[in-house]
């Protein structure tokens, strides 16, 4: 199989599942996403659960690409301020340029509480996120314990759907109407408060 073409496909249907939901995520819609003759996604990719297992190994891919930018960056932020810069730079990925992948992601969670085959597959995206973001509180100079890493990003983790919605009073509510704010507060928040 012709692997450009295979990789347009699981592009398309990241784009595909992030527009329109797991019930728009189509052989048919990808086809025309990724500008092929119809019938085409399906050759490549079988049956629903293979175009799903597509756009999941393209996720994985594609986060795998992203932590090893960060990790060919040095070994993070050597600073609170220069990780709360990093922060606040990924949370406004999430709200702008990653918005589609981040979206497609969320929709395959939703799928792999029907499906633990997918969420087996998605597992190590999320699971990798909580040694990461200790890596990058311990590079910064933070007290970095399982606690702390936890809550910093399960905070995280918790900030993208309220940023994928864009709803200005939850945004303000939340803080995440100013970003750099919200980042810097969240470090304040995992430091012990002597630490302060």
């Amino acid at each position: 199989m012709n692997q450009d073409r295979r990789d347009r496909l699981r592009d398309a249907a990241v784009a595909v599942l992030a527009e329109s939901g797991g019930r728009g995520l189509t052989h048919r819609a990808v086809d025309a996403a990724a500008d092929v003759p119809t019938g085409t996604a399906k050759n490549y990719f079988p049956t629903r659960d293979a175009l799903l297992r597509a756009v999941a190994e393209r996720c994985l891919e594609q986060y795998r690409a992203l932590a090893a930018s960060l990790a060919g960056a040095g070994p993070g932020p050597a600073d609170p301020d220069g990780l709360a810069a990093l922060l606040a730079g990924l949370l406004r990925d999430v709200a702008g340029p990653g918005r589609p992948r981040v979206l497609a992601y969320l929709e395959l969670q939703t799928e792999g509480t029907r499906r633990p085959w997918l969420a087996a597959l998605l597992d190590p995206i999320a699971a990798a996120d909580f040694a990461a973001h200790a890596h990058l509180l311990r590079a910064a100079g933070l007290p970095a314990g399982a606690e702390r890493a936890r809550a910093l990003t399960l905070a995280l983790h918790g900030a993208i759907p309220h940023l994928l919605a864009g709803a200005p009073a939850t945004l303000a509510a939340a803080g995440l109407d100013d970003l750099d704010r919200f980042a810097r507060g969240l470090l304040a928040a995992v430091r012990p408060e002597g630490d302060r």
